[in-house]
């Protein structure tokens, strides 16, 4: 037996310098190479029966654990590939002491003790203490303790009554809550005393879920409207279904027979949302209305009592959003974000284009259509202003243009419409874009809801190679100011990891923001932008949310085991790194945030009460590599409408000079190449824009590294996907991450309050209100392949047992 370890450490101590050498060869640590030589000599001595190879394996197990500490600390996640392997094949030592002592000259007794029980618990004590820590950091006490004045008001003026522009505790109008968009309610009933108590109400099941052999990706990240009695509900294939608000019985439902093609067209087929319009008094057809999108691109219109067509609307129901956008390919573009209603219009984006496939693709034009009627009422093309109603006969609007695929908000009371654009088609690669098109990238617009005319625009990426499109809604809130004013402002959230805060009257900043300076040039004949804008008054979620950016060294790269965390070494020196905004190479670049965020399509959540904002954020570096024409031509990469990619992963950008390919930097055994956490969520006091908590979102309870469920509750903080809701009670709940659980947090300490297992993924964001005395918390749980979250076709309601919702 004791043979047999020793030439088995041998082989790993050769592994090891081998690695190790092509590390160094990279330009890296030395501390592989040397590790790995001494394990390999130490191995070949014990066999030998020689104890100077068994206190040379010793003396590198203690030289191990002081360099780990020195290079990562007591970091327990970062700690793993350094010290687990070694503290293994220390304690395999402890049961061979038998046969140790048989050597003609064999170790102490104390020494043995020493190399093969005290130096490998001392190994694992260092990985496992820190693991066991309090998972939330309190850095700041919330001002808010001292000024219990409410920090926004949760309503404005409405001229013409919209019901989406406000809602009260007992319904959640649009998307967000309201117009406003800040996923908050003002339910107060559940708090941090009684959250624990929470208990299942009702589950319902859409009966809308992935056909056995399908190769449609779906993904249920609904949030369901309450207006009156009802939830509104929109499946991935866009079915929309009314329940009972109290019991989650189902009122009706109604099928648009979606276009197949179209739903295989998009990247992953869904239904964010639906939208609610109360039309004027007289009017006959459909009083109340629903309004949603379908990926083929219709806009229909349903009555929100019965589920009938309202067949005044459009053409029996539906408006052509295809028409006059050039798009004749089913999926290429397609709304999955539900529209904005006010001023008696529907405000609706063509919607997302389908990423990196064609440079020539259809219009990114938004368009406003009369509630009762349908007729187009106004049109904004970025790229002819001059068009503000349909284009000219045998004419498209501007092709190509940055697009609204995400969620809008929207101010009542100035009348304004903000949409948060994408980028023109070919995301990686940008030289050939025109100048409306660099403007608008990544770019804050405000409309006039009336007119479609631009009142001001913000654009938060200069020259954008990194696909950090606006991702997130805007937040509105009234900002209070230094001199006692407030101002109503804008918080836009952006996958680069940036926070602006602007007036969202006029889109002047109101936090500061600095144009720095960022890496220059490429290999590849693209241009770099000199500068890029930053809001450093405000937390960023460039790593960990705070004020400062987390930049990646060697000694972050990470894995479960040390192999894999070489691998990541060594692609770290050679890939091209020099901090944010790296652009993309021939070479292969690290791109971090990466374009999944910082924060993506969910947002934030803003606590109005308070005056806590509370993110969501990703910590997942992305490669990002450029491949010329013939290369991509080469490997049999096409557009998904073009036919079947020969080698699929890759980005096609026909019509452009380079291809591209963009993934999450992974091991080879398949787990991030840095260390948890992949995932936070945090709390941020807009009255001081300090950090006052944070801790690591989701577990890997259903998918650990590699893959492989862990069933343990470790807090390692997953990627996620989906956004929180914020309740006046002072509680905020959250799914969005990769295991299948709820979760209600404190809103101003972070502690975790209730915790309950769903059936599914928990890709969508929660919502609530308040119904005969009872508060509901309410989230559509039905996963999300892109993610490889479990599916399902939940839609399920949480409340307080009525003997706990009366002692409130």
């Amino acid at each position: 037996m004791l043979s047999a370890y020793a030439w088995a450490i041998a082989l790993v101590g050769a592994a090891l310098a081998y690695e190790g050498a092509q590390l160094v060869a990279a330009g890296g640590s030395w501390y592989y190479v040397l590790a790995g030589v001494a394990v390999l000599v130490s191995g070949v001595l014990i066999a030998l029966r020689r104890r100077a190879g068994f206190w040379l394996f010793g003396a590198t197990s203690a030289a191990t654990i002081a360099w780990a500490l020195w290079e990562v600390g007591l970091d327990g996640w970062a700690l793993i590939p350094r010290l687990a392997w070694i503290s293994v094949l220390g304690l395999v030592l402890l049961p061979l002491w038998v046969a140790a002592k048989r050597w003609k000259a064999p170790p102490s007794g104390l020494g043995y003790a020493l190399v093969s029980a005290v130096l490998p618990l001392a190994g694992a004590a260092l990985i496992f203490g820190p693991l066991l820590y309090p998972s939330t950091i309190e850095l700041a006490a919330p001002a808010a303790q001292a000024n219990p004045a409410p920090f926004s008001r949760a309503t404005v003026n409405s001229p013409d009554g919209n019901v989406a522009a406000n809602h009260d505790a007992g319904n959640w109008t649009a998307y967000a809550g309201s117009n406003l968009s800040n996923h908050y309610t003002p339910g107060d009933q559940i708090t941090p005393d009684n959250a624990k108590n929470l208990k299942l109400a009702w589950e319902f099941h859409t009966g809308d879920l992935k056909p056995a052999g399908s190769s449609l990706g779906y993904a249920f990240q609904n949030t369901p409207l309450k207006v009156g009695d009802l939830l509104y509900i929109c499946t991935p294939t866009q079915k929309v279904i009314a329940v009972d608000a109290a019991t989650g019985q189902e009122r009706w439902r109604f099928d648009p027979k979606t276009d197949p093609k179209a739903m295989a067209g998009v990247a992953a087929t869904t239904c964010r949302g639906v939208s609610y319009y109360q039309a004027p008094p007289g009017t006959t057809e459909c009083p109340t209305r629903i309004f949603w999108p379908m990926v083929d691109g219709r806009l229909g219109a349903l009555d929100a009592r019965t589920g009938k067509l309202c067949t005044g609307f459009g053409q029996q129901g539906f408006v052509d959003l295809n028409a006059g956008t050039g798009n004749t390919k089913p999926g290429f573009v397609g709304p999955t974000s539900p529209p904005v209603v006010m001023r008696g219009v529907v405000i609706q984006p063509t919607g997302q284009v389908r990423d990196g496939q064609e440079r020539d693709a259809p219009s990114g034009v938004v368009r406003a259509f009369d509630a009762i009627s349908g007729q187009l009422r106004w049109a904004w093309d970025l790229g002819n202003p001059a068009i503000t109603a349909e284009p000219p006969p045998g004419q498209t609007y501007t092709r190509s243009t940055p697009n609204v695929w995400t969620l809008m908000a929207a101010d009542d009371e100035l009348g304004l419409v903000y949409l948060p654009t994408g980028n023109a088609s070919g995301d990686f690669f940008g030289k050939e874009r025109t100048p409306q098109e660099e403007e608008y990238t990544a770019t804050l617009v405000a409309v006039d809801a009336l007119s479609g005319k631009e009142r001001w625009h913000f654009r938060t990426i200069n020259h954008d190679l990194w696909d950090y499109d606006l991702g997130p809604q805007p937040n509105l809130v009234d900002w209070p100011m230094a001199d006692g004013s407030v101002r109503p402002a804008v918080i836009q959230a952006t996958k680069s990891g940036q926070v602006f805060v602007l007036d969202r009257a006029t889109g002047a900043p109101i936090m500061p923001v600095r144009q720095i300076p960022v890496p220059q040039g490429t290999d590849h004949g693209d241009w770099t932008a000199k500068t890029q804008p930053v809001s450093p008054g405000m937390p960023n979620t460039v790593g960990a949310p705070s004020k400062t950016y987390e930049t990646l060294k060697e000694s972050d790269a990470w894995g479960i085991t040390p192999f894999d965390q070489l691998a990541c070494r060594i692609q770290f020196k050679k890939l091209r790194y020099e901090g944010m905004f790296t652009p993309p190479s021939l070479q292969g670049s690290l791109s971090y945030t990466g374009n999944h965020g910082g924060i993506n399509w969910g947002g934030v959540a803003v606590d109005l009460r308070r005056g806590i904002m509370v993110m969501n954020s990703n910590r997942l570096p992305y490669t990002e590599n450029v491949y010329p024409r013939e290369e991509m031509n080469k490997l049999g990469v096409v557009s998904v409408f073009n036919g079947k990619s020969k080698t699929p992963g890759y980005m096609a950008q026909e019509g452009l000079a380079y291809g591209a390919r963009k993934e999450p930097w992974m091991s080879p055994l398949n787990t991030p190449c840095v260390a948890p956490p992949w995932g936070y969520i945090s709390g941020v006091d807009l009255r001081t824009q300090e950090v006052i908590w944070r801790r690591p979102l989701g577990t890997g309870y259903d998918q650990g590294p590699m893959g492989i469920p862990s069933y343990m509750k470790f807090e390692l903080g997953t990627p996620n996907n989906s956004g929180s809701l914020a309740t006046a009670g002072g509680v905020t709940f959250v799914g969005a991450s990769l295991d299948n659980f709820m979760r209600g947090f404190d809103t101003r300490t972070g502690a975790l309050l209730w915790e309950t297992r769903v059936p599914a993924g928990p890709q969508a964001a929660p919502m609530s209100y308040t119904i005969d005395g009872k508060q509901y918390i309410v989230a559509a749980v039905g996963g999300h392949d892109r993610m490889e979250t479990k599916p399902g076709d939940s839609v399920i309601a949480w409340t307080l047992p009525d003997e706990a919702a009366k002692a409130k």
